[in-house]
């Protein structure tokens, strides 16, 4: 099954869509990756989803991505004696240890983290932002704000705070057993929430040990200020824009996703752009125009998936929406524009051998005007650095990895084919031809260009450059 499309589209599980059926019209109608939120997923529910991914994947012959998304810290209030409060603007409300039940004047805050490491000025954001508080007095036994933003706080609200560094571990004994968890069941990308930093990255790195990919969640104002250390220690990013617009101005976010997109163009890494990108389709089969625009705008940047979360996992048309995202995408790529736009944003190749070899072979397949750029691929590294560049042919991917082959789901523009690895150069060339006639990109007589790294088989080796004619049979020779 062959998309019209470069962006790829993360697609999230739910109760909407957690059966054969619908997982099956979801990947027919365009998802090319699921997302299994870890938040509502209990570990047998887990197993399931991956299993029946893993079902429609060999019905298909097509490798299919699975992201987990672990939960991350969650930071709540403790209850109220009457369960809800009014606070008023301008008034004083006391955060504290103390375990009895709030009212109008405090509340107990069962974060001690959070109280050692508040100083006065730091804001506090209750609710998604809804309340907005200023310490004005700190200590480890309690903080005592002032309210700016007031309104109605009720039990186990949650609270979120841009202007502290908070000493904990993205990773909570919760997220370490979903993590075994997910890591035994054999999924492809992890998503790690509360990233504040790169250590929070190596930490969930050190557990995986090479058994998943890492994809690092920008939601946190303190992760933007060490962005180019979190995505060195990352093999992917996320923009989750919706956490992220509670704890900044939401003014700044569209300029932080194109900021962060191009970083992680820059640095070779996938991103995906997510939240709310199709919302009001939770409740309704057609998108609002500001909706369409906006996943329109991400293609433009050039990110490598753009993401549905609760209108694939819990909304009335997880299908439509899939569909909808599928032809936003293919018919931006359709516009003559479009590529002026890719091409002016393309960063100057790494001076590696690797990322040279890249650069060259996309400029020979545009000045030549080649339907293909195939990359014979061990760990999915050469087809990585070739979509980097960003190159106008469609990219075929060839793999005997498996594992390499559904990492790639969520790569910009890779169409991966999963087969034996080759014999020798002669072999590799042939199959090349005949993978990519089989499936649609080429024809008898076009020819192709080739990437691959010599000696065959070896990971990170990306060294060479062919191109071939394409046979009345599919196989190609030089």
């Amino acid at each position: 099954m062959r998309r019209l499309r470069r962006i790829k589209i993360l697609a999230t599980l739910g109760p909407a869509s957690s059966d054969l059926a619908m997982i099956r019209r979801l990947f027919e109608a365009g998802a090319d990756l699921f997302r299994i939120n870890m938040s509502h997923t209990p570990h047998d529910k887990m197993r399931e989803l991956v299993a029946t991914i893993r079902n429609v994947e060999s019905s298909y012959g097509r490798p299919i991505g699975i992201l987990v998304d672990l939960q991350g810290p969650k930071l709540r209030l403790g209850a109220f004696a009457e369960g809800a409060v009014q606070l008023q603007n301008g008034q004083t409300f006391t955060l504290d240890s103390d375990k009895a039940p709030g009212d109008a004047t405090r509340v107990n805050l069962p974060h001690p983290e959070i109280l050692a490491a508040l100083r006065p000025g730091h804001a506090l954001l209750l609710d998604d932002g809804k309340v907005r508080l200023i310490a004005e007095e700190t200590s480890k036994e309690h903080a005592v704000t002032r309210v700016v933003v007031g309104g109605k706080m009720s039990d186990r609200k949650g609270v979120s705070l841009p202007d502290t560094d908070l000493p904990v571990s993205a990773m909570t004994p919760k997220d370490r057993a979903d993590l075994e968890a997910a890591l035994v069941t054999g999924v492809d990308w992890i998503a790690l929430s509360f990233v504040q930093r790169a250590d929070d990255v190596i930490e969930a790195k050190k557990m995986i040990r090479g058994r998943a990919a890492v994809m690092a969640k920008i939601e946190k104002p303190q992760a933007i200020d060490r962005l180019a250390d979190i995505i060195e220690a990352s093999d992917a990013l996320m923009v989750a824009r919706g956490d992220l617009g509670v704890e900044l101005p939401l003014e700044r976010v569209p300029s932080l996703q194109k900021q962060m997109t191009r970083m992680a163009r820059r640095a070779g890494k996938p991103v995906v752009i997510a939240t709310q990108m199709l919302e009001s389709m939770i409740q309704s089969p057609v998108p609002t125009r500001a909706e369409v625009s906006d996943v329109a705008t991400a293609v433009y940047e050039g990110a490598d998936a753009i993401m549905l979360s609760a209108e694939s996992a819990a909304g009335k048309f997880p299908v439509e929406a899939v569909s909808t995202m599928n032809r936003i995408g293919e018919e931006v790529e359709r516009d003559p524009t479009y590529r002026s736009v890719i091409t002016a944003q393309r960063p100057a190749p790494e001076s590696t051998a690797g990322d040279a070899i890249a650069d060259a072979a996309r400029q020979i397949a545009e000045t030549l005007d080649l339907p293909a750029l195939i990359c014979w691929t061990s760990s999915g590294s050469t087809a990585v650095r070739v979509a980097r560049e960003r190159p106008k042919p469609p990219v075929v991917a060839i793999t005997p990895n498996i594992t390499a082959g559904r990492r790639l789901a969520v790569v910009w523009g890779v169409h991966c084919v999963v087969a034996e690895d080759a014999r020798d150069q002669d072999d590799m060339v042939s199959r090349a031809g005949q993978i990519a006639f089989r499936d649609g990109f080429v024809r008898a007589g076009q020819r192709v260009i080739i990437v691959a790294g010599v000696p065959l088989g070896i990971p990170g080796t990306t060294n060479m450059v062919r191109i071939a004619s394409v046979g009345p049979e599919g196989d190609a020779n030089i």
